[in-house]
């Protein structure tokens, strides 16, 4: 009897344990590189509208995270990511690996079927006006302006080796001045910036906060918060265009094992948690979004050409050269 009631508990542990393992198999994977403000928005939208519980959601860094699906394709652990745009082409381009989502939106920029964009950022240059005030110096209209001389050592930028950041400058500057004239525009502006020339993307408006520099190139949102803020920071649409780079939300294709769910929670992030990531990051990409006269850049643009990593690696090697 006691051989047989263990024999009995032994099949219950394996059938519950096999529940188990099919409940925590239903749980969809996110695997996200947004910043924190855009992953509580991503996620309170999922838990106000009954996906509580029914995910886990990891953060990695873009690289990281672009690293994984370009290498791994549809064997990725998650079922839904959240990355920078131009990764998920490249990976869709390389790997296939994405299903196409196709829930009703209107959008505002045109995107391939496979993604959703969830934010945007757009560059602006960015300054001190006091700092600019005190030192004399006139007020840039374009990006080309920060590399006159004269604001020599007062400029901050991104390495485009740091963060994509500095994308949207040189993304600017070979539709406005073909590669050969943004070449000589960099270099003019990396004299200017000496060792004020950043790695992180929060680099220039740091120092321009902090009055170590007078003007650089940033993220438009950063300035316009600051402003509202009361501190001495303002922004300038420049000539060449405030150019934009998506993060968006896809979901791998892992044929009949793909998670049905997952296809929900992209689009409860895009239909609900849009009206929390706008506020953050308040670049129109709905139709029916709105947002206030500072954050409507004057000179939106999107670059000529898709953008991927190996579009992002001929840039890099544009301005390594221009050092």
């Amino acid at each position: 009897m006691k051989r047989l009631a263990f024999v009995m508990f032994a099949a219950l542990a394996v059938i519950f344990s096999g529940c188990s393992k099919e409940k925590a198999g239903k749980q969809v994977i996110i695997y996200s590189n947004a910043d924190d403000e855009a992953a509580v928005s991503a996620k309170k939208a999922l838990d106000e509208n009954g996906f509580a519980g029914k995910y886990i959601f990891q953060s990695f860094g873009t690289s990281e995270l672009g690293g994984k699906i370009l290498a791994e394709g549809s064997s990725i652990e998650a079922d839904l990511i959240t990355m920078s745009s131009f990764y998920i082409e490249s990976a869709q381009k390389i790997n296939n690996m994405f299903i196409d989502l196709d829930f009703a939106d209107e959008q505002v920029i045109e995107t391939p079927a496979f993604y959703k964009p969830m934010l945007a950022l757009q560059g602006a240059v960015i300054y001190n006006s006091m700092v600019m005030a005190d030192k004399n110096l006139p007020l840039p209209k374009s990006i080309k302006d920060i590399g006159n001389p004269i604001y020599k050592d007062w400029v901050s930028v991104v390495d485009p080796l740091g963060s994509t950041t500095a994308w949207l400058m040189v993304q600017a500057l070979i539709e406005s001045y073909g590669y050969d004239g943004a070449k000589g525009v960099l270099a003019s502006i990396y004299k200017n910036a000496g060792p004020h020339l950043e790695l992180s993307g929060s680099g220039p408006i740091k120092k321009i906060r902090a009055g170590e520099v007078a003007v650089g190139f940033g993220l438009r949102h950063q300035a316009v918060r600051d402003r509202k803020a009361g501190l001495p920071v303002d922004f300038v649409d420049p000539e060449e265009g405030n150019y934009t780079l998506t993060e968006s939300v896809a979901v791998i294709n892992k044929g009949n094992k793909t998670n049905p769910l997952a296809k929900e929670m992209a689009q409860c992030i895009i239909e609900k948690g849009r009206a929390y990531i706008i506020a953050d990051y308040p670049v129109v990409l709905y139709k029916g979004e709105s947002v206030d006269a500072d954050n409507n850049a004057t000179n939106a643009k999107v670059y000529g050409e898709p953008l991927t990593t190996e579009l992002l690696q001929k840039h890099q090697a544009l301005s390594e050269s221009a050092k």
